[in-house]
């Protein structure tokens, strides 16, 4: 029977970055004996100009009746005149909290063939692997009150951060589990020297450490654990912290890498059912010109592969996808944003990427 994926292409690069993830996904799957019935759905800007709204309930729908949800990138220059309630990011927040995604995966490790293209010294990058747990569907973003008030002159304007003790246990067990199957060291970010969340979580992220003993334990304020990330990036193993923070964090974990243009992420519910997305934005300046890196994209179908599939072949097919991708930029293999600054170096585009990947994957089984 083929399990059902819905696919949201979304806005700018999306839809390419996501047809190459596809064909990736549907030749990857195929070698464990998956197969995949794909529904395309649309999120985003491409929703406002064609429903007025960037999110519908019957999308929700539809993705909570498939077995993952696969995204490309939301948003543009074109819709930020919009009202912040209405524009294509409030798809995304709306999603996640319609499907119960409470958990962010963003890994970031270095590959041996990239370690140049980082902006930090090679030395410090090389071997670079961590995850941040990211917790998604609390804290600022959505605590109540908020909003404006006021004129001209006297304005003001005011978010609530709020936690409560289940939604901190239920992100700080991801983040355990995960540094179980990895090098058993977890540093929780935090701001407790001042804020009374904070607070709240080093107590609750302390009780789970309890249950987890073969597994170390740090807490590391924000700000500090910011520095060490660029200055001492390789101590790190999983991070977990709370949405802001987790934000920021991953973000800046990406850029250590070298290019966002690399990264998947993973935002999980109870159970495991997922949305897999690249990390990059949509990039509309070059949408359309086949010059977009899908390999981000193509690397969220490894983490679909092994998170919704575990017992079907699930991690088998994402360690292929992986050992492609990797076996691709050995090579030589680059798209422009891969190209450190004066190299001179002949360039692939998106489509031709995929299908070097699929190559990739196809001499894997042999």
């Amino acid at each position: 029977m083929a399990e059902r994926i819905v696919l949201l292409p979304g806005d700018g690069i999306g839809p390419e970055v996501t047809e190459q993830a596809r064909r990736v996904l549907v030749a990857a799957g195929r070698a464990v004996g998956l197969e995949f019935e794909f529904t395309t759905e649309l999120i985003g800007g491409c929703s406002i100009d064609a429903h007025g709204t960037p999110l519908r309930d019957e999308v929700i729908a539809a993705c909570k009746q498939s077995r993952a949800v696969l995204l490309g990138a939301v948003g543009g220059p074109k819709w930020d005149a919009m009202p912040v309630s209405v524009r294509p990011e409030k798809g995304l927040l709306g999603i996640r909290k319609a499907l119960g995604l409470f958990a962010n995966l963003r890994p970031a490790a270095v590959f041996p063939a990239l370690v140049n293209a980082s902006a930090l010294r090679p030395e410090i990058v090389d071997g670079v692997d961590m995850l941040v747990v990211r917790e998604l569907t609390g804290g600022i973003y959505f605590g109540e009150p908020r909003g404006r008030e006021g004129a001209k002159g006297a304005r003001r304007a005011f978010n609530t951060m709020v936690y409560d003790e289940h939604e901190v246990a239920r992100i700080t067990r991801v983040a355990f589990e995960q540094a179980r199957i990895r090098r058993r060291h977890v540093t929780h970010v935090h701001k407790a020297n001042v804020l009374d969340t904070s607070q709240l979580w080093v107590e609750v992220v302390d009780e789970i450490a309890k249950e987890y003993p073969d597994v170390e334990l740090a807490h590391q304020l924000v700000d500090s654990c910011a520095m060490l990330m660029v200055q001492q990036p390789k101590k790190f193993d999983v991070i977990v912290t709370e949405n802001l923070f987790g934000d920021i964090l991953s973000d800046e974990a990406a850029m250590i890498t070298g290019s966002l243009g690399m990264l998947p992420s993973a935002s999980l519910a109870t159970g495991g059912f997922g949305l897999f997305e690249p990390v990059h934005g949509s990039a509309p300046d070059i949408a359309g010109k086949d010059i977009a890196n899908p390999l981000a994209a193509i690397q969220s179908v490894a983490m679909l592969l092994e998170t919704a599939f575990t017992e079907s072949g699930g991690a088998k097919a994402a360690a292929a996808v992986r050992k492609a991708v990797t076996a691709v930029l050995d090579a030589g293999h680059r798209t422009g944003d891969l190209l450190l600054p004066g190299e001179k170096r002949a360039t692939v585009g998106c489509k031709q990427m995929g299908d070097l990947v699929l190559g990739a994957l196809e001499r894997g089984k042999s």
